[in-house]
């Protein structure tokens, strides 16, 4: 399994537990603050590496091979 796809995976895994968190009426405002801040972070983290993915896919379909693509040098 590549390890872009773990990450992915991990991310989405902690972002179930921090919706989870959430959930719960027990949390001060304080902890329920800091797992937003984390949670809109994890987001943003995810949608950086399904964009790259998604473009590396979209190369692959129009040259129907695998180019490797920097997307960090943009």
């Amino acid at each position: 399994m590549s390890e872009k796809k773990i990450d992915i995976e991990l991310t989405l895994k902690e972002l179930e537990q921090i919706v989870t968190n959430m959930e719960e009426e027990s949390l001060n405002i304080e902890v329920s603050l800091k797992l937003y801040e984390r949670g809109v972070s994890l987001v943003k983290d995810a949608q950086k590496s399904l964009n790259k993915i998604e473009k590396r896919i979209q190369i692959l379909s129009q040259n129907n091979e695998l180019e490797d693509l920097d997307l960090d040098g943009q």
